[in-house]
């Protein structure tokens, strides 16, 4: 690794990306497209994500491919791999559990639906792809990278908003990922997180509109300002890159100093 390509280039790797129909998602989609990797955009958004897979190979010139799937229905998560693999012409290096919920309210109100869906998606969406993922990684004797995408409240309480099912299911996340990378080390199958502060997408916009709301969220960031969405960027590329590979287990802040203090 004696120079910047090699240390940070993803050509020739393929990508598989949750949630990535909009937000944190896209840029994570963007990152791995930029650094050379072709990509399986997944969401429920079928439509979104078949869009937004035609302008990334235009743009990068890398092959992208959308699948409209349910992250917490075992049938789809067979598919897309399937599916995606199919489209890349080999088996998905790199994985990105992106998808997630975040219900708010009251804990001592909060529906016992809304907790297990918060669970679904947050939690078991990420295991039961990271064994798919694994399993044929394994079986092809091959190397990989898995990046679950947690928070800051995989280790602070939320002093914005009522986020118990959120904060649970992130930080259990967390060391989800630790005991991956333990248990899969000796595959070559690197597990990391990384854990975004308070950034404007299209799931926090409306909250973070509110100006006592913003304001509480800067005021807890030692930077003073929220995060922008392509500031995940680097961090996906570094995690997926070669010039991370001794690093796992590992939980990646990209908070603005939020969990500094």
């Amino acid at each position: 690794m004696d120079s910047i390509n090699s240390l940070f280039s993803l050509s020739g790797k393929r990508a598989l990306v949750t949630g990535a129909s909009s937000g944190l998602g896209v840029e994570c989609a963007i990152a791995l497209a930029l650094a050379g990797a072709g990509v399986v955009l997944v969401a429920r958004r079928a439509d979104r994500v078949i869009t937004l897979a035609g302008e990334l190979a235009r743009t990068y010139r890398v092959k992208v491919v959308g699948i409209g799937a349910d992250v917490t229905v075992d049938s789809d998560l067979d598919r897309i791999f399937d599916e995606g693999c199919a489209a890349l012409g080999g088996e998905i290096d790199i994985l990105v559990n992106n998808a997630g919920v975040s219900p708010t309210g009251r804990a001592e109100n909060l529906s016992r639906e809304s907790w297990e869906h918060a669970l679904a998606v947050n939690l078991t969406a990420p295991m039961m792809l990271s064994q798919r993922f694994a399993r044929r990684l394994v079986a092809a004797k091959s190397p990989g990278r898995i990046i679950n995408m947690g928070s800051i409240y995989s280790t602070v309480a939320s002093g914005v908003y009522r986020l118990s099912a959120y904060v649970a299911t992130k930080a259990a996340l967390a060391n989800l990922t630790r005991q991956l990378a333990v248990e899969w080390a000796p595959y070559g199958i690197l597990v990391n997180a990384i854990a975004p502060g308070w950034i404007p997408t299209e799931a926090t916009e409306g909250g973070i509109a509110k100006p006592a709301n913003r304001q509480r969220m800067e005021n807890f960031t030692p930077l003073g300002r929220l995060g922008r969405p392509e500031e995940v960027r680097g961090a996906v590329i570094y995690l997926a890159s070669p010039a991370s590979s001794y690093v796992t287990g590992a939980v990646l802040a990209v908070d603005g100093g939020y969990t500094a203090w």
